[in-house]
């Protein structure tokens, strides 16, 4: 109870209601990801990619849209460095394994080749914060330069766990994202959703103390295999697969959440398809088709990947967590913005 209290110095009945119900649902919906994915880890992750995979990168491109000024100015230097990074660590990390197979690499080469894209991703990470502590409101950000060539050592010495631990914590991210939203455009909500992320430390500590013993998931299949290595059983193979698939899917069940759900609730003031509100949109006739072209191809994406779940989930599942790359960058810059 100290704990909670010290988050915020107002009592619990000084919340408004609407700040209690979104508490409550937020609790709901956590608890029971939790159970859903500690119960049924593989079912639990086939369906949520397949439902919400797709639109919730929809959603963030239309919340990146909303948060995109309609003219940089001094911010230019900024954004080009974002989208110019965006685009060739996607392109990158999509090449390597046509390079490992036409280079044919050995797993030496391949850790190497996978060391060298991560620093350049830690190079990119850095360059924006720099830009991004000369802006207003300026940033003691000097410390992130020794911090980043520390993960470049890190990078090197352990590629596979370092990108292990960046599958784990980018879910994580949309969380970052709904707290700076919550501060400028629900501060009343803001106590209780940080009194709600309390709970998702129990809710993991509860998951790995229930399956840490638990034998690794039967299956042999295709899909199997992708969903258990991708969750990191062939790094961690004295970690039950049946953990670490289902802390996996529990922590993307909540990053979907935040993008579908409570994202749009708390920062568009208009239906997610209307974009005349949008910055972008508004500068000129030209943008406007330009970023309702962009949403329109992000919808037939979307149709394209459920098309492609039902016709070979394994195929597509491996499609789209590379294609995802895109908008795993994308979130960087923006979110350093709102820091």
């Amino acid at each position: 109870m100290s704990t909670v209290a010290a988050i915020s110095p107002l009592p619990a009945r000084t919340l408004p209601g609407s700040a209690r119900l979104f508490a409550a649902v937020a609790i709901v919906v956590a608890t029971a990801s939790c159970l859903l994915a500690g119960w049924a880890p593989l079912g639990f992750s086939i369906v949520t990619v397949f439902l919400f995979a797709g639109p919730h990168n929809w959603m963030e491109a239309r919340y990146m849209f909303n948060r995109m000024p309609a003219r940089w100015g001094p911010l230019r230097s900024y954004y080009l460095t974002g989208i110019c990074g965006v685009l060739t660590l996607t392109t990158a990390f999509a090449a390597l394994p046509w390079l490992t197979h036409k280079l044919n690499l050995s797993e030496e080469g391949w850790l190497a080749a996978l060391a060298i894209w991560n620093t350049v991703l830690v190079l990119w990470l850095l360059t924006l914060t720099q830009l991004r502590s000369r802006q207003n409101p300026r940033r003691a950000w000097a410390w992130l330069i020794p911090a980043a060539f520390l993960l470049i050592a890190a990078a090197w010495i352990w590629p596979r766990p370092w990108d292990l631990a960046l599958v784990y914590l980018h879910p994580l991210v949309a969380l970052c994202f709904l707290d700076r939203e919550l501060k400028s455009r629900r501060p009343e909500w803001q106590v209780a959703y940080r009194r709600v992320l309390l709970l998702l430390p129990l809710l993991l500590c509860g998951l790995w103390w229930r399956l840490a013993s638990q034998p690794s998931l039967p299956g042999a299949d295709a899909l199997s295999l992708r969903i258990t290595q991708h969750a990191g059983s062939d790094i961690l193979p004295g970690v039950s697969s049946h953990l670490l698939v289902a802390t996996h899917v529990f922590l993307e069940t909540i990053h979907y959440s935040v993008w579908l759900l409570v994202v749009p609730l708390v920062s568009l003031t208009a239906k997610p398809w209307q974009i005349r509100q949008v910055p972008l949109a508004r500068r000129s006739g030209g943008w406007r088709l330009f970023v309702g072209g962009a949403l329109a191809l992000g919808t037939l994406a979307v149709l394209g990947f459920w098309c492609g779940f039902l016709a070979d989930y394994p195929l597509t599942r491996d499609v789209y967590f590379t294609v995802a790359m895109l908008h795993v960058l994308a979130e960087a810059p923006f979110l350093l913005r709102l820091l």
